[in-house]
């Protein structure tokens, strides 16, 4: 139930902030071309980084997400690394719009947000796993990784057709950067009207 609000709320603030994105441009561009260009690919980078996060954390919890607790992988270093990877994500598609306005609704709306999502997932893997979730809670941070705190198996069962499912959730910051090209585009052959300019 969690998860459907979640990712409904998720999909309904996307589509606020693609109107925003859909008739408005950068201000940077005009002003400050290499800024521009420097937000851009600062954003494809972290666009990539999530994407492949997000993949690894899918190899990982892809159908086990609640049956078996997860501490190894991408989830021995913080205990919500879907959640930090698609943060990552957001400020890259908010940095690939070429402006600094959109990262920063985007942070706000997930600090806003998913704080509430974390805690209400903790309460219901403490009811099932008990413990193991406590000793869990007290040697994991709970949302920045800490890299030295690794665990990888030399082998790992992967459930081939949940992974494949989680594939195009994982690439779909991808996509989005797709759509802002494409949004500007539209604005340059001036198909779509611009009414704000956005630092």
């Amino acid at each position: 139930m969690v998860e459907r609000v979640r990712i409904l709320l998720t999909r309904i603030f996307a589509f606020l902030l693609i109107v925003i994105i859909l008739f408005s441009t950068s201000i940077w561009e005009f002003r400050a071309p290499l800024m521009s260009s420097l937000f851009f690919l600062l954003g494809i980078f972290l666009v990539a980084l999530a994407s492949l996060g997000r993949l690894w954390c899918s190899l990982y919890i892809g159908g086990y997400k609640t049956d078996k607790l997860i501490t190894q992988g991408p989830y021995s270093v913080c205990r919500n690394p879907l959640y930090f990877f698609s943060l990552l994500g957001g400020i890259g598609v908010g940095l690939a719009s070429e402006t600094l306005t959109v990262p920063a609704i985007i942070v706000c709306g997930f600090s806003l947000y998913y704080p509430f999502v974390v805690l209400s997932e903790q309460k219901h893997l403490l009811k099932i796993h008990g413990k193991e979730y406590e000793t869990y809670l007290g040697t994991t941070p709970a949302f920045f990784p800490k890299p030295s705190l690794l665990i990888e198996p030399s082998e790992y069962t992967v459930k081939p057709r949940i992974f494949k499912k989680h594939i195009f959730g994982a690439l779909w910051f991808v996509w989005l950067v797709g759509v802002l090209e494409l949004i500007e585009e539209a604005h340059e052959l001036q198909i779509i009207p611009v009414f704000l300019r956005l630092y």
